[in-house]
């Protein structure tokens, strides 16, 4: 069963929540202290977060980083902030999804199994399910840690980081998704679309304006790099990565 954290400062709200998600199964708990969210999420160690941005103490922006420090889980924001930059604060400060209210507790339900998917079901990234990536170019570790090697640079699949001589970088659960599309077509022009479909499993829910500022912090890690023009942009088209 999975586990669902809600940190949400409206009592009514949170309740509706945690039972809507409890009728698809999902153990969910809320957050009753709201100024110390990391001891509960310590000792809850859910599989995903639902956050607010409005929070007493701190914001959610806060907290998320918080959780960004020693966590990769799944954390969807929830908020009466229906801002284009709220939306993208909120994933420059390392959310996965972003979900405005009144929530449409169908739509939730849509995104949570999404990302519960994608972080640890059928389409959660290890090297046995990376099927279009070429067999040569994937290899293990010590048995652990799936990589992808091109160019001279190496995507670790399940430690989240990117390196390229004696540079590392780590990367957020959507910066992979989307690097690990760009290594697997490496060469050919990856379109918006397929983009889109690396990043969540139904495009219709996807906010195109989300890509765009996802492209942007892959392309401030490959600058982090020294490789400041390793994803070229095709007009018309989509991308390109092109390391040589």
């Amino acid at each position: 069963m999975y586990s669902i954290m809600i940190v949400e400062d409206d009592p009514k709200i949170a309740q509706v929540l945690k039972s809507k998600l409890e009728q698809y199964s999902y153990e969910a708990f809320i957050a009753n202290e709201l100024k110390n969210i990391m001891d509960q999420f310590e000792l809850i160690q859910p599989h995903i977060l639902l956050l607010d941005i409005n929070l007493p103490y701190f914001d959610g922006f806060y907290w998320c980083r918080q959780v960004r420090k020693n966590y990769n889980i799944p954390i969807i924001f929830i908020s009466a902030r229906d801002g284009e930059m709220d939306q993208v604060m909120a994933i420059e400060n390392g959310g996965d999804d972003y979900i405005t209210k009144p929530v449409q507790l169908e739509l939730l339900v849509a995104k949570v199994r999404s990302q519960l998917r994608r972080a640890y079901g059928e389409y959660a990234i290890t090297p046995t399910n990376s099927a279009l990536v070429d067999d040569n170019l994937l290899s293990n570790t010590d048995g652990e840690i799936g990589k992808i090697e091109i160019e001279g640079m190496t995507l670790w699949l399940s430690r989240n980081e990117l390196s390229y001589g004696q540079q590392l970088v780590d990367l957020t659960k959507n910066e992979l998704l989307l690097a690990e599309c760009f290594f697997t077509y490496y060469g050919e022009v990856v379109t918006r679309d397929k983009l889109l479909e690396a990043l969540w499993d139904d495009v219709q829910f996807v906010d195109d304006n989300t890509l765009t500022v996802n492209m942007t912090r892959l392309r401030k890690k490959f600058a982090e790099l020294g490789l400041p023009s390793a994803i070229e942009t095709i007009r018309g088209l989509g991308y390109k990565l092109k390391l040589v």
